[in-house]
């Protein structure tokens, strides 16, 4: 049985030329970096890894967001570094209506915009002629402009979302997300959307052909869009608990759905990640030894939130649970 977790003998920004990172959670939190965020980047592009920061968020433009990281010191943050939802969508549309199209939007600023660059033209009624619904999030999308969707979707048009997250973090909390809008004109015309957005390829396509990279890794702090887009675009992942998901949410991700490594923060990205050598119900990495009794999972080790610590735990916890369907809770001692 195998831990499930690839290893590598150099860190991963020497053995992956590009990294995918998602933003709310793996670098910023709310407004706020994450902490250490803007030294491991850096350390990774002094390793030759390129940074894409990209987001399913299609509220704002590549160069606001731009400009918010490089008030956060991220490391020499260029507009064309940045690759959202919106542009992925917009590039899904132009592909398939005729340049110059008048397209119905249901968003702001950050879709309009690039829906533009794609030569398309945006309208916000029906009666204007659109020959596409485009639809990404914006604070100030109301009913008016959801029914509009609706109309013109029932007459026919085939619609476009840049993302179906159903839930955006803020700094008061969890707020209805995309998805909560797109469910609604969902529940109005029983259609469904063409979707560009993590867990969905077309983001990814888009950062490649935007920001170039032959073998990319995508870092991301959700299972659910990070870690699963990536097992859709067959791009290996780095799952960091600095946002969403937690040790547990890892520990109990089923097969086909696991991130191929793990570290508690973007540190890991210049890190060695070594094997995990399994006996049973024990496993170590490294100087981590992990331990399995009655269903719990502890670790022997003199840094605790180290990524070998990590490592052990996870790889123990899927081996067991792919040998025998045990469920491992963690320690909730060992991680925050």
């Amino acid at each position: 049985m195998t831990s499930g977790l690839a290893s590598t003998s150099a860190p991963l920004s020497a053995t992956y030329d590009l990294a995918m990172l998602d933003l709310d959670g793996v670098v910023y939190v709310g407004p706020d970096a994450v902490e250490g965020a803007a030294q491991s980047l850096q350390l990774a592009r002094e390793n030759g890894m390129r940074l894409a920061y990209i987001t399913n968020n299609a509220s704002r433009t590549p160069r606001e967001v731009a400009e918010h990281l490089r008030g956060l010191s991220m490391p020499d943050v260029k507009d064309g570094d940045i690759v959202t939802s919106a542009q992925a969508v917009a590039h899904l549309v132009a592909d398939a209506v005729p340049s110059g199209s008048a397209v119905l939007l249901v968003g702001g600023d950050g879709l309009r915009v690039p829906l533009e660059e794609r030569g398309l033209r945006c309208v916000t009624s029906l009666d204007d002629a659109p020959v596409a619904v485009v639809q990404g999030f914006h604070p100030d999308i109301g009913w008016r402009q959801l029914s509009e969707a609706s109309f013109a979707i029932q007459a026919g048009l085939p619609w476009f979302a840049s993302n179906t997250d159903m839930t955006m973090p803020t700094p008061r909390g969890m707020a209805p997300g995309n998805g909560s809008l797109v469910q609604t004109i969902r529940s109005a015309t029983g259609a469904n959307p063409i979707v560009a957005g993590k867990p969905e390829q077309p983001l990814f396509d888009e950062t490649v052909e935007r920001v170039g990279g032959a073998h990319p890794l995508m870092v991301g702090d959700r299972l659910d869009t990070d870690i699963d887009g990536a097992i859709n675009a067959g791009v290996d992942s780095l799952a960091v608990l600095t946002g969403v998901s937690s040790v547990q949410d890892i520990v109990d991700a089923a097969p086909g759905r696991r991130p191929t490594f793990v570290s508690f923060d973007l540190s890991g990205l210049n890190e060695s990640h070594s094997d995990v050598v399994l006996d049973g119900d024990r496993a170590r990495c490294g100087e981590a030894l992990a331990t399995a009794r009655h269903g719990t999972i502890t670790v022997e080790t003199a840094d605790r939130r180290s990524t070998e610590a990590l490592r052990a735990i996870v790889g123990l916890a899927w081996s067991l649970r792919d040998g025998s369907d045990l469920r491992m809770t963690v320690d909730g001692t060992l991680v925050a």
